[in-house]
């Protein structure tokens, strides 16, 4: 059965402050966003369990298991109050060019180990679990990012495919970014797969790595570029439009920090954003964000910085 579907979230900003005056506030909103049918166990799923005040516990009926409203969550073992996490995803949800760690540690007072730490944890919640693939007519190509390289190796451009929906009414639709290793079909392919329904209807460039697409069971049509820009930007000018605003994004905001093992994080969020640019109220991407903050395994610091230790 699916859960139900909530539709509350503030308008404003000063609807906002309001609202989420105090911790329990707070607790209320989250607890209804985690469990929108009611409380199900994290063990056993049995729906009626009772709290423990003392300890802000729920223990379960049926196994005795106790659980807090953030364990297993990307707020999982947080020690802060949940009022500096609304915070933040509200600034994070507002802000249309993204929010660097320097400014959440500004604005909060925050060290900049915890606003670094807690962008990242979002940015895992930005990936809806039930998010659906891109359909019907979609333009694919491959766009190269540049990113900070391990340690202190010189930056270095990674490959990134972008799949780009074009609803029946013109324009520019749903996006997906994925980060590969390079552009053979053993990279593009499963890429693609991963995000576009089958049957949809690709176009792509003349490039041999996407010779597979019809026997993945895709429509495919290709337009050779020759290695002309122009030419390329004319086939194919949705793809291009969404890596230039990448690049301007991933540059602006962070400057171009953005380190080659968190880029498809960075792409994440920036699908996130773009998704949902033409929405009526920010407050609902705020809903959305928390929504996912729950919906997410937590991600701890130490796996945040492996990559770095490891390289």
């Amino acid at each position: 059965m699916q859960p139900t579907e909530i539709e509350d979230f503030p308008r404003t900003l000063t609807e906002f402050e309001e609202r989420f005056a105090d911790e329990q506030a707070c607790a209320t909103y989250l607890e209804r966003l985690r469990w929108p049918d009611g409380f199900r166990c994290p063990g056993c799923v049995h729906d009626h369990g009772w709290t423990i005040a003392s300890r802000g516990l729920i223990q379960c009926a049926a196994c005795d298991r106790q659980t807090s409203l953030t364990a297993g969550t990307v707020l999982h073992g947080t020690r802060k109050p949940l009022r500096d996490w609304f915070r933040t995803m509200w600034m994070v949800a507002t802000r249309k060019t993204g929010l660097s760690a320097n400014d959440l540690m500004r604005a909060l007072g925050f060290t900049r180990k915890v606003a670094w730490t807690w962008l990242h944890k979002l940015r895992r919640a930005m990936v809806m679990p039930n998010r659906t693939k891109l359909s019907g007519d979609v333009e694919v190509d491959e766009a190269f990012i540049a990113c900070l390289a391990p340690r202190l190796d010189p930056a270095r451009n990674v490959p990134v495919v972008i799949g780009v929906e074009l609803p029946q009414s013109g324009g520019v639709g749903r996006i997906r970014l994925s980060h590969v290793d390079n552009k053979s079909a053993e990279s593009l392919l499963p890429a693609v797969k991963a995000t576009v329904e089958p049957g949809s209807k690709i176009h792509t460039d003349g490039l041999a790595s996407y010779n597979g697409l019809e026997a993945a069971g895709f429509a495919h049509t290709v337009s050779v570029i020759g290695g002309c820009k122009d030419r390329a930007i004319e086939e194919l000018p949705h793809v291009h439009l969404v890596a230039s605003l990448l690049r301007r994004f991933l540059l602006g905001t962070y400057q171009g920090a953005a380190k080659s093992w968190h880029l498809q994080h960075y792409l994440e969020e920036f699908t996130f954003r773009f998704n949902r640019r033409s929405s009526r109220f920010v407050g609902k991407i705020f809903m959305r964000l928390a929504q996912g903050a729950v919906a997410t395994r937590p991600a701890p610091y130490r796996s945040l910085v492996a990559n770095y230790y490891s390289a």
